[in-house]
């Protein structure tokens, strides 16, 4: 019998174009996105990426107006 796994997704967030709009967020369904407590270089509280349940939809990255979402596959 085999098994698999669902594969895993990281997002990253590039903090030199995130502005901390936070429309990721709103549109993240499993919640895995969340907006920072410290300020990027630019002064704003950019995006972090807080966990494991990703599921590699893109919604994150495809409403970014900044295009500063990149979503991979791990291993």
């Amino acid at each position: 019998m085999k098994t698999t796994t669902k594969p895993k997704f990281q997002v990253i967030v590039d903090d030199k174009y995130c502005k901390g709009c936070g429309l990721c967020v709103h549109f993240c369904p499993k919640k895995e996105l969340k907006i920072s407590k410290e300020k990027n270089k630019k002064g704003y509280f950019c995006v972090e990426f807080s966990g494991a349940e990703c599921t590699g939809c893109l919604r994150c990255a495809l409403i970014c107006p900044d295009a500063a979402l990149k979503i991979i596959r791990q291993q």
